[in-house]
């Protein structure tokens, strides 16, 4: 996989023989010919001519003027001079003459000019900072930082720190990065990163004119929608707005690492880490690593989900074409429910953890609550916020049309409040007074229905434990454990206030997740234990049955890699669990994450598959009840402070009292993750959860998702991917670039073909649990040849929802994480 990464600096570059190194100085009338450098003062940086064909013959080789790094191998070139206008032949010359132009000759006397300075210098020097900066300084005017031209202003393909990307708004000047043509050619590819435009703040990346990916408006702390541009232990982020120049740039926190911000001929953007001991460019973040990075791609109104890639409608919005949703074509965007009164009522509804829409304009001097009466004024504002835009204080920002281009970010996000209908707003309103009703009616109901168990309880005193639990839970859920008996495992009921309290009342800051089931927050008891409690949301696609399925089964499961259950709170409509907590989150906070999957080397991971493949090996073989879980994937498994990896999440689990195939009628997962036959026809076995298995195996050798994953070159998603890899024999090129290369290549290679072997299309093919558990610890044995992968062509948005599912219980006729078919 480390190949790929070398494409991202440059494929076959040469520098010319017998290269003469330089001071990093160089004055009007020296000669700087081809096969000679300027070396920054701290040996860092290079400047000369490099070509980018060894094929033809010194003479008709392409030359072009660059800066690159001098000790990393093969070359990396960070600036190009001339990439529009190659040199030919072997006397090319740089120039810097007496008032301070430079320029560049070839054999044939072609001159190409490189810079023109406006003002005449004096006494011109040519000077490589340390910075990789290739400025003309003016020997009468050494004031530090004031030169006649520098190179810092017109990037390339890449941002070094300290560069800026934005706008000289004095001279005039747009600093932007223009991808290279291709890995073989500097010249200006399709591909252009900028910052929108001063008045509009927002980083935008395009291709040939059309937007691609955007981030922002810039919020005061970071560019809207994103956390990959923000501060972090390598580097700090910055931004700067003034009458002068509007700007982004970064430092390096620690100058002794080599970081470089590329986008590249295909478009991705990322901040590149050289690592020495692998001796390769690692990615540290990605800018647009998900399809939710893709431009306005759920369509006015509608929000893109990347956790469980997918779109849904704003509140008060549904689909505007469903059919077209159903097929994961969600471009027409939503509509709304009710239709806008400007003069009846029209009001605004406040969403959080939002990516702020495009085309936005700034009203200046208004307070927060002078903004929103504004806006309601003005029939076509349809949306206002309050941000620090500018970096001067917060401004009022509106928008005066449709809002296109949101995505769900719960890290980066922001909140927004949308112009709604006085007709939706009376709905939320009798929502909320129904809502707010039934639970006064619970709690009554409850605490009459309670003080009946309890008596009844009292009758019952002698009777069995799970008897004296079956009354406690009367009238409210009805939970009874398969096997119950003398070794059934008793449930602690906690009370709703112990768990608030130990939430600090369920505080945003302390949430710590958001999955189907409703927001997972972390907890601390008066004793010191730490916990994590999942609360069944009221909007949840998944419900009692889920709930009541996790504490029937999960109560009767001890295993060191299957996460152990606490308890629940059941009281009015509240439903809780309440598990162990795991410091490291999930699988997927890490796999996923440029910055964080450095701290996942191979032996941890190697680790986690192990211990998955025993935890499914338990659930399948070893427990009290046979049970499959239907619903493994990354974020499903939990870390505990040594990493050690805990299945979670039961609420989809089913007994199954034999090996053979059962169908259901509700076939429910997540994307991705789900066996073709599960999908297509509702059978699911044991042979389910394996398939499930070897997409984790691969997404955690690969550190890429199967689901939303693209290559440049084929329409095969991940698990097609690393198939054909297997059939070329270039199976390590799968291998998550940040892994390093070791002995244990054969043990990476061995972990791909059993992932290969796991998600086979044919249920009869896949190994056992048991199998694969005997695998992974026997690294000598025999293995068989994986066959075809199933649904190896899926690709993002383009996979199509069977004509025979009904689609009926998904939210605004897409679903998300669940698939719901033949209901």
């Amino acid at each position: 996989m480390a190949a790929v990464f070398w494409l991202l600096i440059i494929c076959s570059v040469y520098v010319s023989d017998n290269g003469i190194e330089c001071s990093e100085t160089l004055t009007p009338y020296q000669v700087f010919k081809n096969g000679q450098t300027l070396v920054s003062a701290n040996q860092r940086f290079v400047l000369g001519f490099f070509n980018v064909s060894s094929k033809m013959d010194h003479n008709h080789r392409m030359w072009y003027l660059g800066i690159w790094y001098k000790e990393i191998k093969p070359l990396t070139v960070v600036w190009v001079g001339n990439r529009m206008k190659s040199l030919r032949g072997s006397r090319i010359r740089l120039v810097l003459n007496s008032v301070g132009d430079l320029l560049l000759r070839d054999d044939g006397r072609t001159v190409v000019w490189v810079c023109k300075v406006a003002q005449p210098a004096s006494r011109p020097e040519l000077v490589l900072l340390d910075s990789g900066n290739l400025v003309i300084k003016d020997g009468d005017n050494l004031s530090d930082g004031e030169f006649v031209w520098q190179s810092f202003e017109f990037p390339t393909d890449t941002l070094l720190p300290g560069m800026k990307l934005g706008w000289d708004l004095k001279a005039g000047l747009q600093h932007v990065m223009t991808s290279w043509r291709s890995y073989e050619d500097p010249s200006n590819g399709g591909f252009v990163f900028s910052l929108k435009s001063p008045q509009s703040p927002q980083l935008l990346l395009e291709k040939n004119d059309v937007a691609v990916s955007r981030w922002g408006p810039w919020d005061g702390h970071r560019f809207s929608g994103t956390d990959a541009i923000t501060d972090n232990p390598v580097f700090k982020s910055v931004y700067q707005f003034s009458s002068d120049e509007v700007y982004f740039t970064y430092e390096m926190l620690d100058d002794s690492i080599l970081l470089r911000l590329v986008v590249n001929p295909m478009g991705t953007i990322q901040f590149l880490k050289w690592k020495n001991n692998a001796q390769a460019w690692v990615p540290l973040v990605t800018v647009n690593k998900d399809i939710c990075d893709r431009f306005g791609s759920c369509g006015p109104y509608g929000i893109c989900y990347a956790e469980d890639p997918g779109c849904r409608c704003l509140k008060g919005f549904v689909a505007k074409s469903p059919n077209d949703w159903c097929g994961m074509d969600c471009g027409d965007g939503c509509r709304r429910r009710y239709a806008l009164n400007c003069s009846n009522g029209d009001g605004f509804v406040k969403y959080e953890r939002q990516k702020l829409p495009d085309n936005f304009t700034v009203w200046k001097n208004l307070s927060p609550q002078e903004c929103e009466d504004n806006c309601l004024k003005e029939c076509f504002c349809m949306a206002y916020t309050n941000i620090n835009i500018y970096g001067n204080g917060s401004e009022c920002v509106v928008w005066l049309g449709d809002l296109l281009d949101i995505r769900y970010s719960i890290h980066g996000g922001d909140e927004i409040y949308v112009r709604m209908a006085h007709g939706e707003l009376e709905s939320i309103a009798y929502a909320k007074r129904k809502k707010e009703a039934t639970m006064i009616a619970s709690i009554l109901i409850s605490a009459i229905l309670g003080l009946t168990v309890w008596c009844v309880v009292g009758l019952y005193i002698f009777n069995f434990r799970v008897r004296k639990r079956q009354a406690q839970l009367e009238n409210m859920i009805y939970i009874e454990p398969a096997g119950a008996g003398e070794d059934d495992q008793d449930v602690t009921l906690f009370n709703i206030s112990a768990i608030s309290a130990a939430t600090n009342n369920f505080s945003p800051d302390n949430q710590i997740g958001q999955g189907g089931f409703g927001p997972v927050y972390q907890g601390q008891f008066p004793d010191g234990q730490n916990i994590a409690v999942k609360r069944l949301s009221q909007n949840s696609y998944q419900g009692i049955q889920e709930f009541k399925n996790e504490v029937t089964l999960i109560a009767q499961l001890q295993h060191r890699n299957l996460v152990k259950l606490l308890g629940c709170c059941i009281q009015g409509e509240e439903r809780m669990l309440i598990y162990e907590y795991m410091p490291n989150k999930s699988v997927d906070q890490f796999i996923f994450d440029e910055a964080r999957k450095i701290l996942l080397p191979w032996e941890k991971r190697f680790g986690i598959l192990k211990g998955v493949a025993k935890g499914l090996n338990y659930l399948h073989y070893e427990s009290i009840v046979r049970i499959i879980h239907r619903d493994l994937k990354a974020s499903n498994v939990l870390l505990d402070n040594e990493m050690n990896p805990k299945i979670s999440d039961f609420g989809l689990a089913r007994i199954f009292e034999n090996e053979r195939e059962e169908t259901t009628r509700r076939v429910i997962g997540t994307h991705g993750y789900m066996s073709p036959e599960y999908v297509m026809d509702g059978h699911y076995s044991m042979k389910s959860d394996v398939y499930s298995f070897g997409v984790l195996a691969i997404e955690i050798i690969s550190g890429q998702k199967n689901w939303g994953f693209h290559h440049p070159d084929h329409e095969h998603n991940l698990l097609g991917h690393a198939w054909a890899l297997w059939n070329e024999g270039r199976a390590l090129e799968l291998m998550d670039p940040v892994l390093e290369k070791s002995s244990d290549e054969t043990k990476i290679s061995r972990c791909i073909q059993v992932g290969l072997l796991c998600v086979q299309h044919r249920a009869e093919g896949r190994p056992t649990m048991s199998e694969v558990v005997s695998m992974l610890q026997d690294e000598h044995g025999t293995l068989a040849e994986p066959g075809e992968p199933g649904f190896f062509r899926v690709r993002s948005f383009g996979w199509t929802v069977p004509a025979s599912w009904d689609l009926n219980d998904s939210v605004n006729g897409l679903t998300v994480t669940t698939l719901t078919g033949r209901l």
